[in-house]
């Protein structure tokens, strides 16, 4: 019999919420209040969930009810079950607690989807081999890219020599600069018409990351490279826990790919990342957009990942009809 309870979020749990994120083992800034507030009022309805044992949170599930099916995340990039460094019994407990919770409440199916296992402070899978037991099964792969960072190797070194010419060049054209600043106003204009080419549109209003910067000032970064006082190419970098920074969106000035700045740019990111004792930098999905299979992998974005040693990790997302 478990003495796992579930109960839904209200707002007088907000501070206990995000400090339970930032001491698990496995929650993002995804995961915070304090990020979902970023949303403008009624775009979306949250059905967070807490779960208490003894009264104190043991686990916590961001999401929303669609129709009768819960989805996790909702406006958000990542979420599932946030945990503790927790045993597997404790895993298997939260996930039969939240199944039997589901069933009682009229929730026809559980949609999951957690970040990569390179984002949690000490790798552990307890909780999807429970899920996966106690009935989930997988329903969608997304292929991502991180780079493992190492302060005992040089980081150049890591990258394929054409790279490394690349950056070295940048080095020595005294024109070039780089800059961690705010200037939104500078990498939106660009950031829009680079998503333009691919007909699709960022995530985020430039207004939305503004408030996000704001709501959030330690995990948000912009790297910008110039050339003289043009703004030529830039990397919004996502620090979302102690463990990944994430590469949310990098932009180009295709009038300057020839200086090759986004090289620049990642070196200077790995740089930063490493420096401060982060242990990976995702550089997100290489997914192609335009295919009918979700899955699909862009084979270009994938190839360039490559070049800067990153390795591929999977985003998966879980799912059980009850």
């Amino acid at each position: 019999m478990s003495n796992i309870e579930i109960i839904k979020y209200t707002k007088e749990w907000e501070e206990k919420w995000d400090k339970f994120v930032h001491e698990s083992n496995n929650g993002t800034l995804f995961h915070l209040q304090k990020f979902f507030d970023y949303h403008s009022p009624n775009k979306f309805t949250f059905n967070h969930l807490l779960f208490l044992e003894k009264g104190e949170i043991v686990a916590l599930l961001p999401g929303s009810m669609i129709g009768d099916k819960f989805e996790s995340p909702i406006g958000a990039s990542y979420g599932s079950i946030v945990t503790k460094d927790i045993k597997f019994e404790k895993a298997l407990e939260i996930v039969a607690t939240i199944i039997e919770y589901a069933k009682a409440n009229g929730i026809t199916e559980l949609e999951l989807t957690a970040a990569p296992v390179v984002y949690e402070d000490k790798p552990n899978q307890n909780l999807d081999f429970a899920m996966l037991w106690l009935g989930f099964s997988y329903s969608l792969h997304y292929i991502s890219s991180a780079i493992k960072l190492d302060k005992e190797v040089d980081i150049i070194s890591r990258f394929q020599p054409t790279v490394r010419r690349n950056i070295r060049k940048t080095f020595r054209n005294s024109d070039i600069r780089v800059e961690i600043n705010e200037r939104y106003d500078e990498f939106y204009p660009i950031l829009l018409k680079n998503k333009a080419r691919h007909s699709v549109k960022p995530t985020h209003t430039l207004e939305e990351l503004i408030k996000l910067k704001e709501l959030l000032p330690n995990h948000l970064k912009l790297f910008m490279v110039y050339y003289k006082d043009t703004p030529i190419a830039g990397s919004l970098m996502f620090f979302v826990n102690k463990t990944c920074a994430l590469c949310f969106y990098n932009m180009l000035d295709f009038d300057y790919e020839h200086l090759k700045p986004i090289h620049r740019i990642m070196y200077e990111v790995v740089k930063y990342s490493t420096d401060n004792g982060y242990s990976y930098v995702d550089i997100g999905v290489s997914q192609d957009t335009k295919a009918d299979n979700p899955m699909t992998p862009s084979m270009g974005l994938i190839d360039f990942k490559e070049k800067f040693d990153a390795k591929t990790v999977m985003r998966n997302t879980l799912s059980i009809k009850l």
